[in-house]
């Protein structure tokens, strides 16, 4: 009985972040814009033909981005819940976590630069 228990546990954490994971995607404009972000790579990913190593690279940064993202919107959702009024305090560690997210997404953005880069101008310049 206790493993099934268990695993009726697991699940539900599954669904819980899930469901967090989808909620944050409906209520954030700026998760959903790191989202369509996904589109461009996974496209130029596919024509370019990138290597495993490339793969993995994007995928490991798309993810951090997402999570940085996932997790600033968690505190903020926490601090507006525990600190309705305007906060300086609050106000610092939300720019912080925001910050957080803008790192990411530049470090995102320089590996995919690193990656596109020269399989576009090769290109361009056949």
């Amino acid at each position: 009985m206790k493993e099934r228990d268990g695993r009726h546990r697991g699940l539900q954490t599954f669904r819980d972040a899930w469901r967090g994971i989808v909620s944050v995607a409906k209520s954030e404009f700026n998760f959903r814009v790191h989202l369509a972000c996904l589109v461009p790579v996974i496209v130029f990913g596919c024509f370019f033909e990138v290597s495993a190593v490339e793969w993995i690279a994007l995928t490991l940064c798309v993810g951090f981005v997402l999570f940085a993202e996932i997790l600033n919107s968690a505190l903020e959702y926490l601090a507006d819940t525990v600190h309705p009024e305007v906060d300086p305090g609050i106000g610092k560690a939300k720019d912080a976590s925001a910050g957080a997210v803008l790192v990411a997404s530049l470090a995102a953005a320089t590996v995919a630069a690193i990656i596109f880069i020269p399989k576009i101008w090769s290109l361009l310049t056949k």
